[in-house]
C-alpha cells in the first residue's frame, strides 16, 4: 500500500495542510484538505471516503471536491463516517446555506456524494480494502461518534487512529493483526499546553511516550497533526523521547509505501 500525505497538520497556514491521507490513490481518510492538495483528475480517481469525526479540518474539503467533481465521475463518492458524522455534516455543511447539498445533486438517486453509515468494530470491504471502524477518544458532540481505522489489503494493514487523546481499544485490536506494518497517529501540542491538549482530546509528546507503551512492539510509527504554529518545539520534545521507531511528518506531499 502507498500512503500518501496530501496534509497532515492540525491547522491550516502556508505549506501546511489539513488532515487527508491518500491510500493508492483511490481510497482517501479524511477531508482536510483534498481539494486544495491534488489536481482534479487525480480528485476524480478516489472511490471511497472515511471521516473520522466532524470537525472542520477533517470535513472542510467534501464540499469543494464534490464541486471540482461534479458531473465528470460518472457514479458517486462513497463516504463512510459515524451517523452522528453524517448528522453534522448535513446539519451545517451541506445544508444549501453554506453549501449546496451534493448528497442531493444532481438528484437524490445520482448524488454526487453518497453517505454510508458505519459501526464500531464491523469490518467493511471497500474494494481492495478490509476496513475496520474503532472507536477513540475524540468525542464532538457525543462520546463515541470518533472513529480510528485499521486497514487492510493483500497480507498488509495499517491504522489510522486519527484525532485522539490516550485510547485503548484500537490498540487491543491491532496486536491481534500479524500483519500491521504501520501506525499513523497525531502528537497535536507540545508539553507546556498539557491542559490545552487534554480539554480538547489530543496528545503532547508526554502523552505518546506513554501511549508508546499500549501500541504492538517493532511497529513503525508516524505522528501528525503538528500544530503548525508550535511544530519546531513540537520536533524538539518528540526527538527528546528519543524512540527509534518515531517518524514526524513535519512536511505534507510525501509518501510511504508498504509490502509483506
Amino acid at each position: 500500500m502507498q500512503v500518501k500525505i496530501i496534509g497532515g497538520h492540525g491547522g491550516v497556514t502556508k505549506n501546511y495542510n489539513a488532515t487527508s491521507y491518500l491510500i493508492d490513490d483511490s481510497l482517501l481518510i479524511d477531508a482536510g484538505s483534498v481539494a486544495s492538495g491534488l489536481d482534479i483528475e487525480d480528485q476524480i480517481k478516489i472511490d471511497h471516503i472515511l471521516i473520522s469525526h466532524s470537525h472542520l479540518d477533517h470535513t472542510k474539503d467534501l464540499a469543494f471536491i464534490s464541486d471540482n467533481c461534479f458531473g465528470l465521475k460518472g457514479k458517486p463518492f462513497e463516504v463512510h463516517c459515524h451517523k452522528e458524522v453524517h448528522k453534522a455534516i448535513k446539519t451545517h455543511l451541506f445544508n444549501d446555506i453554506i453549501w449546496p447539498d451534493f448528497s442531493k445533486l444532481p438528484n437524490e438517486k445520482n448524488p454526487t456524494m453518497h453517505f454510508n453509515e458505519i459501526e464500531p468494530e464491523k469490518s467493511i470491504q471497500l474494494g481492495e480494502y478490509m476496513v475496520t471502524p474503532v472507536h477513540v477518544e475524540h468525542p464532538v458532540s457525543k462520546p463515541g461518534e470518533a472513529y480510528g481505522f485499521i486497514i487492510e489489503k493483500d497480507g498488509v494493514a495499517l491504522v489510522f487512529t486519527q484525532d485522539t487523546r490516550a485510547t485503548d481499544k484500537i490498540w487491543e485490536i491491532a496486536k491481534e493483526n500479524k500483519n500491521l506494518k504501520g501506525i499513523f497517529t497525531e502528537v497535536s501540542f507540545p508539553n507546556f499546553l498539557q491542559g490545552v491538549a487534554d480539554a480538547s482530546d489530543h496528545h503532547t509528546p508526554s502523552t505518546m511516550k506513554e501511549e508508546i507503551k499500549k501500541m504492538p512492539k517493532d511497529v513503525p510509527i508516524y505522528l501528525g497533526h503538528l500544530k503548525p504554529n508550535y511544530q519546531e518545539q513540537l520536533i524538539q520534545e518528540i526527538n527528546d523521547l528519543k524512540e527509534d521507531r518515531l517518524h514526524i511528518m513535519y512536511a505534507d506531499d510525501v509518501r510511504f509505501h508498504f509490502s509483506k
